[in-house]
């Protein structure tokens, strides 16, 4: 279940399931916070601006630009269109809250810039014009401080096409691995039916191979391609 976002007055936004105290103390200096979001609205004000960002700016009503960036207030405005109770808090509660690091944030003089880190479908280039003002530990990685395996969850019926010819961005622009084996088997899990196979990729192999790792969220790793000689069946466990 989505838990609610509050705002602490103090320290910002935060996410915190309901508990005896209403609202549910601020985790830094544990003060009561103002209520912003329920988990309701906010799973569907997130599930908004991710695929605005990432799939239909033109639908929504936002202009891009070559690294995917856009201005805050472009998708507040957005979002109130759809959404009435959507405010430029709502917005920053989703932003500032999501789990998976889905949202990068820079401010660029007085204009504040905002842009999905990943899981694109339309044509961007997240490596276009690249700063150091983007918010949060989300930068690039160097080759050298890549996990030496990351991982791909799948449904099992796709596990004798991908070990024959590789992992392929298909309606995305990259593909998406992940950091953890059991996160890799959670994203598996929404497209099989049954246990999702999670596939095992050598990282140093990967980039040997002349294709480049990016870190792009919380626990996401993106690549043009993976062949199937950097892949290998990790075991159930």
């Amino acid at each position: 279940m989505t838990e609610p976002v509050f705002e602490c007055a103090t320290h910002g936004y935060y996410a915190r399931a309901a508990d005896d105290r209403d609202p549910p103390a601020c985790p830094a200096c544990d003060g009561d916070g103002d209520r912003i979001l329920d988990g309701h609205r906010r799973r569907r004000l997130s599930t908004f601006c991710s695929g605005a960002l990432r799939h239909f700016p033109d639908d929504a009503g936002l202009t891009l630009d070559a690294g995917g960036w856009t201005a805050l207030t472009e998708l507040v405005a957005c979002a109130e269109r759809q959404y009435g109770w959507a405010d430029d808090r709502a917005v920053g509660a989703v932003v500032a809250t999501d789990p998976k690091g889905r949202f990068e944030r820079r401010e660029r003089g007085d204009r504040v810039e905002i842009r999905a880190a990943y899981g694109h479908s339309i044509a961007v280039d997240l490596d276009a014009g690249r700063r150091d003002d983007v918010s949060g530990d989300r930068e690039t990685e160097t080759q050298d401080d890549l996990p030496e395996t990351l991982y791909h969850g799948t449904a099992p019926r796709n596990l004798d096409a991908i070990l024959d010819e590789g992992l392929k961005p298909m309606g995305r622009q990259t593909v998406h691995l992940s950091g953890g084996r059991e996160t890799a088997r959670t994203v598996g899990q929404r497209h099989a039916d049954g246990d999702p196979v999670v596939l095992a990729v050598d990282v140093r192999e990967l980039t040997a191979a002349g294709f480049d790792v990016r870190k792009r969220g919380v626990d996401t790793y993106t690549a043009e391609r993976v062949p199937p000689e950097c892949l290998t069946r990790s075991p159930n466990v």
